[in-house]
């Protein structure tokens, strides 16, 4: 399982938009930059699959990266600490 970071989110809707990562910033509204609900559904089940508990419902609320990247951290599950 692939651990979600900020960065590696913004990495992910940059390659749905064909863009540089350099070029999201937190606050930008994602829809505007030419997101749309199909590519949202499937950055939802991507992060799922990560460990995120998130819904396209509450991703499309709010588009922007600090909203999301907010939801993730609030929601995520603990990783067990490993024991020698």
């Amino acid at each position: 399982m692939t651990t979600l970071t900020l960065e590696s989110m913004r990495a992910d809707v940059a390659r749905l938009l064909h863009e540089s990562p350099a070029d999201i910033l937190d606050d930008d509204n994602l829809m505007n930059l030419g997101l749309d609900s199909m590519r949202l559904m499937k950055l939802a089940s991507l992060w799922r699959e990560a460990g995120a508990q998130v819904e396209f419902a509450d991703l499309a609320l709010e588009a922007t990266l600090a909203q999301w990247w907010a939801l993730v951290s609030r929601t995520a599950t603990p990783t067990p600490a490993s024991h020698p």
